[in-house]
């Protein structure tokens, strides 16, 4: 997954729980992703109220979009360093390839996780047979003395977990008495979950981790809050139980993240996390001079072209922290 902006942001972050119980409700911005139309996707992370929740450092959630109207997802080779990238979806089909060699669809329901770590580059492109895109795509920020680890791919399709009122896909760690076997380098937490009409669901939670809910389609609150679509609603640690209620008459899907708080400061610029100004413009510059740090992939023909990196920005940023 790429950040394609333009002219992104360059973002410290980092910071502490907020209390338990109180859930803070985070709204999306509209950001252009790919394509010769500009397919729009709705980012919640990071953002100025909130930077991560756990090690979950980027959250964009898209469509349905129509692809005769947007043109799909065609986002060409472009780089990432110390970071793992989640790919899920609900609709559609997208097409990964990666200079580790690998070469795979996503599709719904099932996990695509690619490591970054000291270097990678991958190319998606939804394919010709996608009439619909619907989905979310997801970083998590790998910890300091894991960051430079070396590249990887994992594919996982979760068993669908019948519940009172609800079913889950448990895609990351556990939940519900799912488990996923995919390997990640802080504990962490994410499922897709869809309610009934009227369900009322509560699930064991750990009192460590903070958790993100991010409402896809339908109506519901989440600890007693209502969510708007493509709201996430935040809930710092100390909770022992998520607390979902479907109040609609149709079926509601939620996205759950988790995780213990992150405990360290990252600096996200384009499709890059690191700790400095400095370490940031030498992974431009690596990419722009096609180091062999991120590898390459074999072009295709009709292929997306390679994305060269914006700018940097003209100042450095100082350093800025979740709320307490």
């Amino acid at each position: 997954m790429s950040n394609v902006e333009t002219d992104p942001a360059e973002l410290a972050c980092g910071g502490d729980p907020v209390d338990p119980g109180q859930v803070e409700v985070l709204d999306a911005r509209s950001v252009p992703l790919g394509g010769l139309r500009a397919m729009p996707v709705r980012r919640t992370l990071p953002q100025r109220k909130r930077s991560l929740i756990g090690a979950w450092c980027f959250a964009d959630h898209y469509g349905p979009d129509d692809t005769s109207v947007s043109g799909g997802m065609s986002v060409g080779p472009h780089p990432h360093t110390g970071l793992q990238t989640v790919s899920w979806l609900f609709t559609g089909e997208i097409e990964h390839r990666d200079s580790l060699g690998s070469h795979a669809m996503v599709r719904p329901g099932e996990l695509n996780l690619m490591t970054g770590g000291h270097g990678i580059c991958h190319e998606e492109v939804s394919t010709p047979e996608t009439a619909t895109l619907h989905g979310v795509q997801l970083w998590v920020a790998l910890p300091d003395e894991h960051r430079h680890t070396a590249r990887d791919f994992q594919h996982y399709a979760p068993p669908t977990a019948a519940l009172d009122g609800a079913t889950a896909r448990v895609f990351l760690g556990a939940l519900a008495g799912e488990t996923s076997p995919v390997k990640t380098f802080t504990p962490l937490l994410g499922a897709e979950i869809v309610l009934e009409p009227s369900a009322e669901l509560s699930l064991d939670a750990d009192p460590s981790f903070e958790h993100g809910v991010l409402l896809d389609t339908g109506e519901v609150t989440f600890a007693g809050t209502p969510l708007q679509q493509a709201q996430l609603g935040y809930l710092g640690i100390g909770a022992t139980t998520l607390h979902l209620h479907n109040p609609g008459s149709s079926p509601a899907r939620v996205i759950v993240l988790g995780g213990p708080p992150f405990g360290e400061e990252i600096l996200m610029w384009w499709n890059f996390v690191g700790r400095s100004h400095d370490e940031i413009a030498e992974y431009r510059e690596a990419w722009e001079a096609n180091s062999d740090q991120f590898g390459a992939i074999d072009p295709y023909p009709g292929g997306p072209e390679r994305l060269p990196a914006p700018p940097l920005p003209a100042v450095r940023i100082k350093p800025r922290r979740n709320p307490s």
